[in-house]
């Protein structure tokens, strides 16, 4: 008797509510369930949603999202909870898209200063970390003594970031930028914000940084730099640079593959993370223009 009623109650509730509790048990977003009846006349969506397209560029642009491709180093909870964390530091503060090349300003807390902020000034020369250990590097030159500045990019001290110029350079690294000339790392302290047109693509600045004489801190003609100078050193430098070189590890794909992380897991991630990005920056842009409008005065 008991079971008898329990068909009729299932009967009577209909092939929705089985639908609706499907879903409680299942991990997939109800915009992507489609509700449909039994004999496959109507097709409706359970929920409207607006879906953002995620642009190709993300893992430029945001590659602080991306976990850390060693194996022994992953915990997905870990890096969602981290994640999470890093989505709230950004509504709170504006970080900009800068690589390294770019000419940035940062302002942090400083208790011991008059107006208890400092303002750095400098050429990014590297950009490493994943996660909340992401970290960039600032340099420049001021009373002709090389100063860099090491930044956590979720320090909570941060107050403001800024890039004046926004600007790509040949190498992924520019640590060669030590054993320059001054004058390929100074920067004014005052310099003006330089703007680029929405929707122009990030320009490469392809200048050669000549050197000085040796010694140098690293053995800069075995790093392969693109964008050093001819290093002019005896044939002996170069020929013990090419007998350690390995070019066959451009061809070795599973070094390849230990290295990055695969295609499906970066869509899955930076879907998650431009969904909540992309509103907080249209929510910027409102308040912006906001800022800017100026309500009109009534003349006599």
């Amino acid at each position: 008797m008991f079971l008898r009623n329990l068909k009729l109650i299932r009967v009577q509730c209909g092939h929705s509510s089985a639908l609706q509790c499907s879903r409680l048990t299942s991990n997939i977003p109800l915009y992507d369930v489609k509700q449909s009846s039994e004999d496959g006349l109507s097709e409706k969506p359970a929920k409207l949603e607006r879906k953002s397209v995620v642009p190709s560029n993300c893992r430029f642009v945001y590659p602080e999202f991306l976990p850390d491709p060693k194996i022994e180093w992953r915990n997905s909870l870990r890096e969602k909870l981290e994640r999470m964390d890093m989505i709230q530091r950004r509504k709170h503060i504006d970080i900009p898209e800068f690589y390294v090349g770019s000419i940035m300003a940062v302002t942090s807390s400083n208790q011991h200063a008059p107006n208890k902020g400092t303002r750095f000034v400098g050429i990014c020369i590297q950009r490493l970390g994943c996660g909340l250990r992401a970290n960039f590097t600032l340099r420049n030159v001021i009373k002709h003594i090389g100063t860099e500045m090491k930044y956590q990019l979720y320090d909570p001290t941060i107050q403001k970031i800024e890039v004046l110029r926004l600007e790509k350079r040949l190498d992924d690294e520019l640590l060669y930028l030590r054993d320059a000339p001054n004058e390929y790392s100074t920067f004014d302290e005052n310099m003006d914000t330089e703007y680029l047109a929405e929707g122009e693509p990030v320009p490469v600045n392809p200048i050669k940084v000549k050197l000085k004489p040796r010694p140098w801190r690293a053995r800069w003609e075995r790093k392969d730099m693109k964008g050093l100078a001819d290093l002019e050193l005896e044939d002996r430098f170069y020929k013990r640079a090419n007998e350690l070189a390995t070019p066959w590890e451009k061809y070795d794909l599973m070094k390849q593959y230990r290295k990055t992380i695969p295609e499906e897991e970066q869509k899955e991630i930076f879907a998650e993370v431009y969904s909540e990005l992309h509103e907080v920056e249209v929510m910027r842009k409102k308040l912006k223009r906001k800022k800017v409008f100026i309500k009109p005065t009534k003349t006599l």
